[in-house]
C-alpha cells in the first residue's frame, strides 16, 4: 500500500470512527443476577459445581486461593450438577471453592478501535498499549444470514500468489483451506496472502499454534504498515481449550462486525484443526463419546457453524474472505478434520511434502486442488488454459516414475511430450519468492504466455501420433 493510498485509508477510518461515536455502548449486556455455588469437583480440565443455575454458554469466575478469580464457562450440565471449562491457569483451586454466576455470556468488543491490535481470545490486550475502547459489542456465536439473502460471489479477488490467481481464482466471499502435513510452509504462504490481497481489513486468528508465530507475524509478516489495517486475535497452544476455541470464535466475530459495516474483509484462521482439537478436548471431558478417530459428534457441529459465518453479508453489506488452515496428521488427506472441512468448504489448495522437498515454493499441488467458484469468476478462455495446464501437469506424474530413470521414450505419449517441454517453464510459472507478488491480471497474461506459445514444442516422432 503506497503512502496516499494509506493516508487516504487512515483518513476514511476516522470518518467512520467518528459518526459511530454517538452510538458507543460502554458495557456488553448482562443477564442479570444468579445464586452462588460451591465447586465439589475438579477432574483434569472439567469443573463440577452445585447450588448454582446457569445457561449453557454464560460465563462464571471460580474463587482461587488468595482471593484470585478465574473465569470459566457452562459446557454441560447433568441434574444439579452445572459442567464448567476454566479459560485460563487452574493452580490454587481449592475444595468447596465459591462459584459466582455472573449470567453474562461471551461478549465481543469491537469497532475501529481495533485496527492495529493484537488480542487475546478473552479479549484483552497483548502489545502493551492500553485498554480497548470499544464502540459496541456483538456475540460471540454471531447472527445466522439467511442463505438466499447472501450475496453471489461474482468477482475475483488478487491474492498475490501466481499459481492460486491463475490456476484456483479465489471469488470475494469464498471459503478456502489451506491443507498440508507440518513445516510444508502453510503459515508462510497465509502471510503472503496477508501481504498482497486486496481487503479493507485483516483480521487474522492464531489458535493453537507456537506461541513464537505470533510475533514473528506481526512484525515480520504484518509489520508497520500492515497491522494499520488488521486486527490479530491470539490463543497459543499453551492455552486451554476453552481459550484456544474463544480465539477462533473472537476472531470470526470481529470480522462479521467489519463485514456489516460495509467492508471487504480477509479472515486467516491458523489453525482449523487446532478449532478441532479444542472442540474435543472439551467434548471428551464432559462425557461425550469418541466416534472417529476419538472426535466426538459435537466436533462435526462446530466446524460448519464457524465456517458458515464467512462468507459475503446479505444484501451486499461487505464481505468475509475466508483462509483456514487445516493440518493433515500424517500427510493424510483422508484423515477426518480434513475430510470434513472439504465437504463445507467453497475450495481447498493442498501443498504437498514432495513438492516442497522439491525446492518449489509455494509447494500447492494443482492437480488435487480445487476452487469451486471458478465457473462464476473466470471466462472461457481462461478456463481452458486452466485445463490444458491441469492436463499437462495430469500426464507428467503419470509418466514421473519412467522420467525419473530415463525409460520413457519420447513420441509414446504427445501430452508427455508436450509437458517434458514446458516443464521447467511450467516449475517457473508455479514457483514464487515469498517477497514477489503477482497480480491477477499479471498471472493470467504469465499463463497465456506459457501455454500459447507452441513454436518450441518438438513434433512428435511418433509416426501414429502424426498421422492423427
Amino acid at each position: 500500500m503506497s503512502r496516499i493510498a494509506a493516508e487516504q485509508w487512515e483518513e476514511m477510518r476516522n470518518l467512520r470512527l467518528s459518526a459511530r461515536l454517538g452510538a458507543i455502548d460502554p458495557q456488553p449486556p448482562s443477564l442479570g443476577l444468579a445464586r452462588e455455588g460451591v465447586l465439589r469437583r475438579a477432574v483434569g480440565l472439567t469443573l463440577e459445581a452445585s447450588g448454582c443455575s446457569a445457561p449453557l454458554g454464560s460465563r462464571c469466575r471460580v474463587e482461587t486461593s488468595g482471593g484470585r478469580w478465574v473465569d470459566a464457562e457452562v459446557v454441560g450440565f447433568s441434574g444439579d450438577r452445572t459442567f464448567l471449562m476454566p479459560t485460563a491457569d487452574l493452580a490454587g483451586l481449592l475444595p468447596n471453592a465459591r462459584v459466582v454466576t455472573t449470567r453474562q455470556r461471551g461478549e465481543v468488543a469491537v469497532g475501529e478501535g481495533l485496527l492495529g491490535r493484537v488480542i487475546d481470545s478473552d479479549g484483552v490486550p497483548l502489545d502493551g498499549r492500553g485498554p480497548l475502547r470499544p464502540e459496541s459489542w456483538v456475540g460471540l456465536g454471531g447472527q445466522i444470514i439467511n442463505p438466499l439473502t447472501r450475496e453471489p460471489i461474482t468477482r475475483s479477488l488478487d491474492v498475490g500468489v501466481r499459481a492460486i490467481n491463475a490456476l484456483l481464482p479465489i471469488g470475494r466471499g469464498q471459503r478456502i483451506g489451506l491443507f498440508a502435513g507440518s513445516g510444508v510452509g502453510k503459515s508462510t504462504l497465509l502471510g503472503m496472502m496477508t501481504r498482497y490481497t486486496a481487503a479493507d481489513v485483516i483480521v487474522v486468528g492464531l489458535v493453537g499454534e507456537r506461541g513464537r508465530e505470533v510475533r514473528d507475524f506481526v512484525e515480520a509478516t504484518l509489520g508497520e504498515e500492515g497491522m494499520r489495517r488488521a486486527v490479530v486475535v491470539a490463543a497459543p497452544a499453551d492455552r486451554p481449550p476453552l481459550a484456544r476455541l474463544h480465539g477462533a470464535l473472537r476472531a470470526t466475530a470481529i470480522a462479521e462486525w467489519y463485514r456489516d459495516q460495509g467492508l471487504h474483509v480477509l479472515l486467516l484462521m491458523d489453525s482449523l484443526t487446532r478449532f478441532a482439537q479444542a472442540q474435543r478436548e472439551i467434548g471428551l471431558s464432559v462425557g461425550e463419546p469418541p466416534t472417529t478417530r476419538g472426535y466426538p459428534p459435537s466436533v462435526f457441529a462446530k466446524l460448519p457453524q464457524l465456517v458458515e459465518r464467512a462468507g459475503n453479508g446479505a444484501d451486499g453489506r461487505g464481505s468475509i474472505t475466508a483462509f483456514y488452515t487445516v493440518l493433515t496428521e500424517g500427510d493424510d488427506q483422508q484423515e477426518p478434520i480434513a475430510d470434513a472441512a472439504r465437504a463445507i468448504l467453497d475450495g481447498h489448495i493442498v501443498l504437498t511434502r514432495r513438492i516442497a522437498d522439491a525446492g518449489q515454493y509455494p509447494a500447492i499441488d494443482v492437480e488435487v486442488s480445487v476452487s469451486r467458484v471458478m465457473q462464476d469468476i473466470t471466462d472461457p478462455a481462461w478456463r481452458e488454459r486452466i485445463r490444458k495446464l491441469r492436463r499437462l501437469l495430469a500426464a507428467y506424474s503419470a509418466q514421473r516414475d519412467l522420467i525419473a530413470i530415463g525409460a520413457y521414450q519420447r513420441g509414446s505419449d504427445p501430452a508427455v511430450d508436450e509437458a517434458l517441454a514446458r516443464w521447467p517453464a511450467i516449475q517457473a510459472f508455479l514457483g514464487q519468492d515469498v517477497a514477489e507478488g503477482a497480480d491477477v491480471d499479471a498471472s493470467r497474461a504469465a499463463l497465456a504466455r506459457l501455454l500459447d506459445d507452441t513454436s518450441d514444442i518438438p513434433r512428435s516422432t511418433n509416426p501414429a501420433v502424426q498421422e492423427a
